[in-house]
């Protein structure tokens, strides 16, 4: 074997010692995870987040029972000492960086909480303690009362308005609710000799409730403030990232692995070729159904805006029947007044032909039997027309017409301002306005109901005025549908409320059935026979009043009426809105 074989032999031996010191790498890094340690720590951490979570049940448990018929049963805080020793001698042997760097901070939280807790419990404690008391004796006094113990009653009142106004301080803790139990107690001062006993032992037990609640209140807002609950979810989640990161490495070197196998390599691109025809397969479907998606959204916002349109052109034809209503009054004055200057028209023509003639015989003087005849036929006619009093009554017809034509203006003028058709969509606007105009265009409606405005001085506000008065034109005539044969009465209330002014239809109808009342909102809901209503003017006005930043809320009881309330601000959050 010459010298250049040895050096190739050599080559090729170190090759393959590399080779399988590589395999043998990653092999070993592939090697599977002893997970033991990992769910002890797992297991401690839940551990923990139990123990915080039923401390924290607890407390507020304690907080909102009044203790009347059983005691509640607290935790140990020696449960989470004893975690977190666990916690920290696995921490000792552990590889978890997360785990060490957060220990310090979690041991001090939960520390400092279990401290917390124990002294909550204590304070806890004397309060129910005294609150039983309270309770107790109050009872006691109850079923003393009688014949045999005429002043037992007296003082049982004054005991349970001690035992009430403790109840209502344990829960609120306002100080408003302590003079009250102050008051209450003072009154028991002069009890009866014969229990002054149990008035002293409710005193008592008054003065260590405002002993021992501030402490416990205070307690028990500390306690709400601690992150032990998010420090520990925290620690959690880092660790089972920390682990899946490990993992990862692990896969991440066992790809290397099957990578490096060359029998593989074949298989794993024919993988990655079909995953790419299935990656293509899958986008040319997602496109597909989102061009559905978008055709069925556009088809939809159609049918949407079909919708309210037709609710509109079937508000806008009520309240055009009811103009038309309106408007035929005054037509009526104007075409009978027409009618009767029509007639007397020929009189005076006839007059007026006369006095021409009669004229002309004077200016030409030479026909005097003629003059006399139009001269007698003139004045008779003359005297006619004064008899019949043609110019007074020409007057009267005259004045009558103007005043239908005045009503006619008026109504257009009203409807004008309803629709706002001669202003910008979005302008400054007097709510007052827009419910006088709508209640003029509603009068038809409102003829046997009695309309009571309370209206307040309101400043302008920011809006889309037509929009507006659709709603009120809503509401106003489903207050009126609401009354029982059109009879009642409808209120109107307006006013600044905070920094907006609100609106109130108030109605004295049948009201709203409770299983009703929470769906009158939702979209082609109604209570209306069929064909008398889309279920639409609800849902529209929600929208409207949403749009302008504002809010709608409905108050009804059965029997007496419903009150819809709406508040708008005075400058809508987004204008551009509005004009869509």
């Amino acid at each position: 074997m010459n010298k250049s074989d040895i050096l190739q032999n050599i080559l090729l031996a170190l090759t393959a010692l590399i080779l399988i010191g590589v395999l043998a790498f990653f092999y070993d890094k592939t090697q599977a995870v002893d997970l033991r340690e990992q769910n002890e720590v797992m297991t401690l951490l839940n551990e923990l987040k139990d123990i915080d979570n039923r401390w924290d049940l607890e407390t507020q448990r304690a907080r909102i029972d009044l203790g009347r018929g059983e005691k509640l049963t607290f935790s140990r805080a020696e449960a989470g000492e004893q975690a977190l020793r666990d916690i920290t001698r696995v921490a000792a042997r552990t590889s978890s960086s997360t785990l060490r760097q957060g220990l310090t901070e979690l041991r001090k939280s939960i520390e400092l909480k279990a401290e917390l807790f124990e002294r909550f419990k204590f304070e806890n404690r004397q309060t129910k303690g005294a609150l039983s008391t309270i309770f107790t004796i109050s009872n006691t006094l109850g079923s003393q009362s009688g014949a045999t113990k005429p002043s037992a009653t007296a003082l049982n009142q004054v005991a349970a308005d001690v035992s009430e106004h403790a109840s209502q301080y344990y829960l609120q803790g306002l100080p408003s609710e302590r003079l009250n139990l102050s008051v209450a107690a003072a009154a028991l001062r002069p009890a009866p000799e014969s229990y002054k006993d149990e008035a002293a032992e409710i005193e008592s037990a008054v003065r260590t409730l405002f002993a021992h609640l501030p402490a416990e209140l205070e307690t028990y807002n500390e306690l709400q403030a601690l992150t032990s609950g998010p420090r520990l979810l925290s620690m959690t989640l880092s660790f089972n990232k920390e682990l899946d990161d490990h993992f990862q490495e692990k896969e991440r070197y066992r790809i290397y692995l099957i990578y490096y196998s060359g029998a593989l390599l074949v298989l794993l691109s024919y993988m990655g070729f079909r995953l790419k025809t299935a990656n293509q397969s899958l986008e040319h479907r997602v496109n597909r159904r989102t061009q559905e998606l978008s055709e069925a959204m556009k088809h939809l916002k159609e049918s949407e805006a079909q919708l309210i349109q037709s609710e509109k052109m079937s508000s806008l034809g009520q309240m055009v029947a009811g103009v038309a209503h309106e408007i035929n009054t005054p037509l009526a004055y104007v075409k009978n007044s027409l009618g009767r200057v029509a007639e007397q028209l020929p009189t005076i023509r006839d007059t007026l032909e006369h006095s021409e003639r009669l004229l002309e015989l004077l200016k030409a003087g030479d026909d005097a039997e003629g003059l006399s005849r139009e001269f007698k036929q003139t004045s008779t006619q003359i005297a006619a027309l004064k008899q019949q009093q043609v110019l007074e009554e020409l007057e009267t017809l005259i004045k009558d017409g103007l005043f239908g034509t005045g009503q006619v203006a008026e109504i257009v003028g009203n409807l004008k301002n309803f629709s706002r058709l001669d202003r910008s969509k979005v302008s400054k606007f007097n709510l007052n306005d827009g419910l006088d105009s709508t209640l003029l265009l509603a009068k038809h409606l409102l003829k046997t109901i009695d309309v009571v405005k309370h209206f307040g001085k309101l400043p302008e506000i920011v809006c889309s005025p037509s929009q507006l008065n659709q709603v009120f034109l809503n509401l106003v005539t489903n207050a009126a549908q609401a009354l029982p044969d059109e009879r009642g009465t409808i209120t109107l209330n307006s006013r600044v409320d905070g920094g907006g002014v609100l609106v109130e239809v108030v109605d004295n109808g049948k009201g709203i059935p409770p299983d009703v009342l929470p769906k009158i909102f939702d979209p082609f809901f109604t209570t209306k026979d069929i064909g008398k209503g889309t279920g639409l003017g609800l849902s529209i006005s929600y929208k409207i009043i949403q749009q302008h930043g504002g809010r709608i809320t409905v108050e009804s009881k059965l029997g007496m009426g419903t009150r819809f309330s709406v508040w708008l601000p005075l400058k809508p959050p987004d204008e551009a809105a509005l004009e869509g």
